[in-house]
C-alpha cells in the first residue's frame, strides 16, 4: 500500500493579515486632511520656533531704548515694524514677547488638565456623595465670570508671572473637572466596565485600563480650546499690571504701554493685539479640527 505525500511546494501560501490602523492613526490622518487645521498648526509651530529662537534671531536688542527713535512708523529703516514708546525695536520685542505670552497661555491649561482630569475622573467614577461634594464646589467657581475670577485671584496673590499662572490654573480647573466628570460617568455605565468589574478587576485597574483610554481624548480636546482663552486672560492680566512686569516684553503688557500712542501711531500700537488675535485664532481652529477628527467613527 502506497501513501502519496504532498510536496511542501503544494502547501497553501500564508496570506499576510493586514493590520487595521489604530484610532489615533485615523485621527491623525483625518487631521492632516483638514487644510484649516494644518494651516493653524503651522502658524502655532512657527510661533513656537520663533519664541524659542528669539534671543538669537531677533534683529535688534529688544531692551535697547532710544528716545530719539520713539514711535517710529512701520517700514522705517532699521525698524521694519516700527519702534515703541521708548524707541525699542517692535519686531524684536514681539518675537521675544511670544515666549512669555505662549508660556502663560499654555502652562495654566496643562496644569489644569492634569489636576482637573484627576479630580473629575475621581468624581465621575466613584459617584455618590463624593461626586456631589466635588461638583458643588465646582459650581461655586461658576458663579463668577472667568475674567473677574482671574483678576480677583491675581489681585489677591499679587502681581507676577507665577501668581498669574496660579490664578489662571485655578480658573480653568473647574471647567476641566466638569468635562472629566461628565465623560467618566458615561464610561462608568458602559458594558465593558461592568464586565471588567464582574471579572474581579480592582477599581484602579478598571480606571487605568478602561476609563483613561476613553476619557482623556475628549478632555484633551476641550483643554486645547482653553489655550486661546488662557492667552487672552493672561494678556489681560499683564495689561492691568497683574502679570508680567516691565521691562519684560509680553504682548498684553505691550498693549498697555502703547495705549497712549494709539492716536499717533495706531498701526504700531495695534501690533501686539494682532499677535494675540492670530495666536488665539490658530489655537481655536486647531482645536476645532482636532475635535472634528476625533468625532468621526470608522
Amino acid at each position: 500500500m502506497t501513501h502519496s505525500l504532498a510536496s511542501p511546494a503544494a502547501a497553501p501560501a500564508a496570506v499576510p493579515v493586514a493590520r487595521s490602523p489604530g484610532y489615533w492613526s485615523n485621527v491623525w490622518r483625518r487631521l492632516r486632511r483638514d487644510p484649516v487645521a494644518v494651516a493653524a498648526g503651522a502658524v502655532i509651530l512657527a510661533l513656537i520656533v520663533m519664541a524659542v529662537l528669539a534671543p538669537w534671531i531677533s534683529p535688534a536688542d529688544p531692551f535697547q531704548a532710544s528716545m530719539l527713535k520713539r514711535l517710529r512708523p512701520i517700514g522705517t529703516e532699521g525698524y521694519p515694524l516700527g519702534a515703541d514708546e521708548l524707541g525699542r525695536d517692535m519686531l524684536s520685542r514681539l518675537m521675544l514677547g511670544a515666549r512669555l505670552s505662549l508660556f502663560m497661555g499654555i502652562v495654566p491649561v496643562i496644569a489644569a488638565f492634569a489636576a482637573g482630569s484627576a479630580i473629575g475622573i475621581l468624581a465621575g467614577y466613584v459617584g455618590g456623595w463624593t461626586s456631589t461634594l466635588i461638583m458643588r464646589v465646582v459650581d461655586v467657581f461658576y458663579a463668577f465670570p472667568s475674567v473677574l475670577l482671574a483678576i480677583a485671584l491675581s489681585g489677591t496673590l499679587g502681581a507676577g508671572i507665577f501668581n498669574a499662572i496660579v490664578s489662571l490654573t485655578i480658573v480653568f480647573i473647574p471647567q476641566v473637572v466638569r468635562v472629566a466628570e461628565s465623560v467618566t460617568a458615561q464610561v462608568r455605565r458602559s458594558d465593558y466596565v461592568d464586565a471588567a468589574r464582574a471579572s474581579g478587576a480592582s477599581p484602579f485597574t478598571i480606571v487605568r485600563a478602561h476609563v483613561l483610554s476613553n476619557v482623556l481624548g475628549p478632555i484633551f480636546v476641550y483643554s486645547t480650546s482653553l489655550i486661546s482663552v488662557s492667552m487672552i486672560l493672561a494678556s489681560g492680566l499683564s495689561f492691568l499690571g497683574l502679570g508680567v512686569r516691565p521691562p519684560e516684553p509680553e504682548w498684553g503688557l505691550m498693549l498697555n504701554t502703547l495705549r497712549t500712542a494709539i492716536y499717533t501711531q495706531p498701526w504700531v500700537a495695534a501690533l501686539p493685539g494682532v499677535m494675540i488675535f492670530i495666536t488665539s485664532m490658530s489655537f481655536n481652529l486647531l482645536s476645532d479640527g482636532l475635535r472634528s477628527a476625533m468625532e468621526v467613527k470608522e
